[in-house]
């Protein structure tokens, strides 16, 4: 089994991506929380943690090797447990992961079935099932991610701040939006006004950087 792949983002699509090594392209399918950054390095070398798994009917013998990746090791140690749970499947928990892996690793930890129900795919009862399964299992990929993100805030300036705001009042999620403004930190990092932070956050989304 490929557990990991090295090469050059060449394309960042809404759900998948194309990374190309020694001439060959290889299509990766990703989840949705982590388009913002992969979009960020596209046309650089990056190295994807990846899963293996086969699609289609396997009684008549249709079946397509697919690929997932994940940006950081603990996205796919979370998505290895979290399919273990009765009812989810590699594409059904694919689709879940709007969110980062940390958050919704607290979702569980927490009993917040409210905001396990939200993410997609995923109503009530399903999030019950999931806390039922993996509650108490997660702490490792859990711990730290309510401080992370009180710190992170706390470390954006008060124009980065009101950025985020306008970002997320026009429907961007929070951690998304954290994510582009700290990407357009490291690109620019003498931006001052919250519309030169919105529109460089906003070139980050698109995969465009300078």
């Amino acid at each position: 089994m490929i557990v990991g792949l090295t090469g050059t983002l060449v394309e960042v699509g809404e759900d998948a991506v194309v990374v190309e090594r020694d001439g060959v392209a290889r299509e990766i399918l990703v989840p949705r929380f982590a388009i913002p950054e992969l979009a960020a390095y596209r046309g650089e070398q990056i190295t994807l943690h990846t899963v293996e798994f086969l699609e289609g009917n396997q009684a008549s013998g249709q079946l397509t090797p697919r690929m997932l990746g994940f940006m950081h090791r603990e996205d796919r140690e979370f998505f290895s447990r979290f399919i273990a749970v009765k009812g989810i499947g590699p594409r059904k928990a694919l689709k879940a992961l709007a969110e980062p892996v940390r958050r919704i690793a607290s979702w569980i930890e927490s009993d917040d079935t409210k905001s396990l129900s939200s993410l997609p795919g995923i109503g009530k009862r399903a999030a019950e099932l999931i806390v039922a399964t993996l509650k108490g299992k997660l702490m490792d990929l859990a711990v730290g991610e309510p401080a992370d993100s009180r710190r992170e805030v706390k470390q954006l300036s008060s124009a980065q701040r009101d950025a985020m705001e306008v970002l997320v009042a026009w429907g961007d999620p929070r951690g998304d939006a954290e994510r582009w403004l700290e990407r357009a930190a490291q690109l620019h990092p003498d931006l001052e006004s919250p519309d030169e932070w919105v529109r460089v956050a906003y070139r980050v989304k698109g995969g465009i950087e300078g």
